[in-house]
């Protein structure tokens, strides 16, 4: 069967360009409503179970590579697409997979060793769980791959190594062709990435973490003790890194109002019940900075100690902790006070909208 004919029905499911819905109330950035940039398989509505970016549903087999083998590739390449990682970072993470596990999500290998590019937990990689989830492996792989001087150009061996630290550092080189004919056939059944239109863009060293609406400001007279804003979106909307920076902090936080026992972030918050960021990531950035992203629908896609770019996906959208709806509560703080987050942003070129309430 070929790669391009069966490809051509699920791509709208595989894809993780993030598009810009159209018809769900409003504009983007400029416009009078609120603009929503959503993962292309997702619904306004949909529920966590959706299946995440980057996860195919049923790929042909191409090569010497069987249908799972290739969704697991897929979900590799359109993992680094959706990152911005160029191709050669592509070509070096598959060629990583195959190496490690075949392209196989393998729950064991050698001590604690896990998934498509057998990280090891203990190592700071990640949980069990989370390394078995392709579009997560793949952006801890991008994520020390960047940090790495000068591995554009260093041979793929060596650049692979760096990042994996193998004890077999020359035996990633002999993947080096095949990972290259399975990157380009992947990309070409994919055709030619959808423009993403400007509101869903990440641009210069700061980005919106979404293109919303502000809701409930900074320090209002109704809430003074209300560290950040709240931007209103849609249930699983992503919801990006606002500036390049090192995850300090991905947990959960939410326990009950009244007895402090723990809610969990299994489950939506109560703004009455609930205290708590729910699902939430801390970004410290340079120069003192650090930004706040508070109720998560899941958890965080991002891990403590790894590097995020501007506008990497860290999470969707949701209703953990003390919240009574989907939004996202995003804060900004200055050598460690918070700020009104909707001037810090706008000296930074990067606008959260108009204030609805």
């Amino acid at each position: 069967m070929n790669i391009r004919t069966v490809v051509s029905a699920v791509i709208a499911v595989v894809t993780v360009v993030v598009l810009c819905a159209g018809g769900l109330g409003g504009a983007l950035a400029g416009g009078t409503g609120t603009g929503q940039c959503l993962p292309a398989n997702v619904s306004p509505a949909s529920a966590s179970t959706a299946t995440p970016p980057g996860t195919p549903r049923t790929w042909p087999p191409t090569g010497p590579w069987d249908g799972e083998q290739v969704a697991n590739a897929a979900a590799i390449v359109t993992t680094g697409t959706e990152q911005g990682i160029p191709a050669r970072g592509r070509v070096i993470a598959v060629a990583t997979a195959m190496q490690e596990s075949t392209l196989r999500n393998l729950p064991d290998g050698d001590r604690d060793s896990v998934g498509l590019f057998q990280q090891r937990p203990s190592q700071g990689w990640g949980t069990a769980a989370q390394l078995q989830e392709p579009v997560y492996a793949a952006s801890t792989f991008y994520a020390r791959l960047v940090t790495v001087s000068g591995w554009e150009t260093m041979p793929l061996t060596e650049a692979a190594q760096a990042v994996q630290n193998s004890a077999y550092p020359n035996a990633y080189a002999k993947w080096e062709r095949p990972a290259t004919d399975l990157v380009a056939a992947i990309a070409g059944a994919a055709g030619p990435p959808a423009a993403t239109p400007p509101g869903c863009r990440a641009t210069g060293p700061w980005t919106r973490p979404l293109p919303a609406s502000v809701g409930s400001g900074f320090r209002s007279s109704d809430r003074p003790h209300h560290d950040g804003v709240d931007l209103i979106a849609p249930r699983d909307t992503i919801i990006r890194a606002a500036s390049a920076g090192t995850v300090r902090t991905a947990r959960c936080d939410a326990v009950h109002a009244g007895t402090g026992a723990r809610w969990g972030c299994d489950r939506d918050g109560d703004p009455l019940l609930t205290r708590g960021c729910g699902w939430y990531v801390d970004i410290a950035h340079t120069g003192g900075l650090l930004t706040r992203y508070c109720h998560l629908g899941q958890r965080p896609q991002v891990a403590v100690g790894q590097h995020v770019t501007v506008g990497q996906p860290i999470g969707v959208v949701g209703s953990t902790g003390h919240s009574s709806g989907p939004h996202l509560h995003f804060e900004a703080h200055l050598h460690g006070d918070p700020t009104d987050p909707v001037p810090f942003m706008a000296a930074r070129g990067a606008s959260l909208g108009e204030r609805t309430r």
